[in-house]
């Protein structure tokens, strides 16, 4: 009788999470992330805050609104959405995160209104708007309410911690990919996100005319606070894996090694970060540069994490192969969430200008 054996040696694994993924987790970070720089301003009145306060949380509201559409994307067919409400699962995080996301953008929402409401109404007064725009200034500008403004503040707060919490966790609880399984990946979401929050403040307040020096000073050393904290996480993780007093993490070490990629992308990552933290302590007037490194890391990062994470083997031997498509779940999704962006702030700004938001008067 004959016999033959099959030994598989590898199976080849496609990406569960697309680019769209890794989108929804950069721009819901840096939503949340600027929505913590505009509380200074805009709710404690902070002197020397209210411009940048102004300008963060309009990225805020931008990546906030742009977020769940990249979300959405993601699912393929966006009807599925409606699933996570017909079928709660208390065990599961993305079902939480279903609920979470619209109390926190829904909040943004309401606190942006009336954060925005007597600076509409200015707006509203002014003679060389058009008659739509004239229209929709005095429909939603009002006299301020420091009351509402700040149970919006701190229901938003509430939501922003929810989302923070979640999409840490959701990738956190995965523990076939050791790379993912540990606690301090959703502290790296969160200090990532500050920074690039922090980032496009810096990138768009730059947009809205040079800056004040104080103001540039005041978000670079936020700015180094934030990449300070992102090396030294990086540094204890490295720390774990290689002492193997964590064996999570020596696992994921041991299975990064041996890629040559991974230890390319791993150096670029630890040194844009080291070079954002060197620029902004020691040259704090570059806001434009730093930002965009800010926003280049804070981006990098997820996406070392998401999909390069999804290539690691959960067994057998090699990685699976990842080659990012030109097409809709690809370069051109990247693009077109981007294009969404841009659209959001033209939009935004036609009502509100730049040069209002950045004003210093409260």
């Amino acid at each position: 009788m004959n016999t033959s054996i099959v030994e598989t040696v590898n199976v080849i694994r496609e990406v569960a999470w697309l680019p769209w993924a890794v989108q929804y987790f950069f721009l819901i970070g840096l939503s949340y992330g600027a929505f913590v720089l505009s509380l200074p301003g805009i709710v404690w009145r902070r002197s020397g805050w209210i411009g940048i306060s102004r300008v963060a949380l309009l990225v805020a509201l931008i990546c906030g609104l742009s977020a769940p559409v990249a979300l959405l994307a993601d699912l393929h067919q966006p009807g599925r959405s409606y699933h996570f409400y017909l079928n709660f699962t208390p065990t599961s995080w993305m079902s939480w995160g279903s609920f979470f996301i619209p109390v926190y953008v829904g909040g943004l929402m309401l606190y942006a209104w009336l954060a925005w409401r007597p600076l509409l109404a200015q707006q509203a007064r002014q003679g060389d708007l058009s008659p739509l725009t004239a229209r929709l200034c005095r429909l939603l500008g009002g006299s301020e309410s420091r009351g509402a403004l700040f149970a919006a503040a701190a229901l938003t707060f509430v939501g922003a911690s929810l989302v923070a919490l979640y999409t840490g966790m959701e990738v956190m609880v995965v523990r076939a990919i050791p790379l993912w399984h540990t606690p301090l990946l959703p502290l790296l979401f969160v200090v990532t996100a500050l920074a690039g929050g922090i980032g496009l403040t810096l990138v768009l307040r730059r947009l809205a005319g040079q800056p004040t020096a104080d103001d540039t000073v005041r978000l670079a050393r936020a700015l180094a606070l934030t990449q300070a904290l992102a090396l030294v996480i990086g540094a204890v993780w490295l720390l774990l894996g290689l002492t193997a007093l964590s064996p999570i993490h020596a696992e994921a070490l041991a299975q990064l090694a041996p890629s040559s990629a991974w230890k390319v992308a791993g150096l670029w990552a630890a040194g844009s970060t080291a070079l954002t933290l060197w620029l902004a302590l020691r040259r704090p007037g570059s806001g434009l540069l730093i930002g965009l490194l800010a926003v280049h890391s804070a981006w990098l990062m997820r996406w070392i994490i998401l999909i390069g994470g999804q290539q690691v083997p959960k067994s057998g031997a090699g990685f699976y192969p990842y080659q990012l498509p030109l097409g809709f779940d690809g370069l051109l999704g990247i693009v077109g969430t981007a294009g969404l962006c841009v659209f959001l702030f033209i939009a935004i700004t036609t009502l509100l200008p730049l040069e209002r938001l950045t004003a210093k008067s409260a």
